[in-house]
């Protein structure tokens, strides 16, 4: 893939989970390096407290976070996300998301209400590239 890509992980973790069982998931199934991550500290909408894990990749860290996560995703799963290239792209940046509880199970599984949120960026400069493109850089 000789693409520029980037991506983008965020997940939301609550007070009640352990970040640090999920940050070890994140490494484990991903294979995200966990001194990479950014953490934030926020409050939700009632005041209670959020953390927000973050990775940025770029480059071939990028390509390589894509293609491990494209290979633990289910081939049905796979071919729902290529069926949806067009829905889930906006501004050059493919939008799915993760079940993290799942994800603490060691289980890769695509949910559309997941805490998990990725973004896969590249440069798309015809919107009728779009779904080529993604489906290149996906390998669906």
């Amino acid at each position: 893939m000789s693409r520029k890509i980037e991506a983008a992980i965020d997940v939301i973790v609550h007070s009640t989970e352990d970040a640090s069982r999920i940050i070890q998931s994140l490494a484990d199934v991903l294979g995200l390096d966990p001194d990479g991550i950014a953490i934030h500290h926020t409050k939700g909408y009632f005041g209670n407290p959020i953390t927000v894990l973050g990775y940025r990749l770029a480059r071939s860290q990028a390509a390589e976070f894509v293609k491990r996560l494209m290979g633990l995703v289910s081939g049905e799963q796979l071919d729902t996300l290529a069926s949806q290239i067009p829905e889930r792209t906006a501004d050059s940046r493919f939008h799915m998301r993760l079940d993290k509880q799942e994800l603490v199970r060691g289980v890769v599984a695509v949910s559309d209400d997941g805490a998990v949120k990725i973004g896969i960026q590249t440069p798309v400069y015809c919107k009728n590239d779009t779904v080529k493109i993604f489906s290149e850089i996906l390998g669906v």
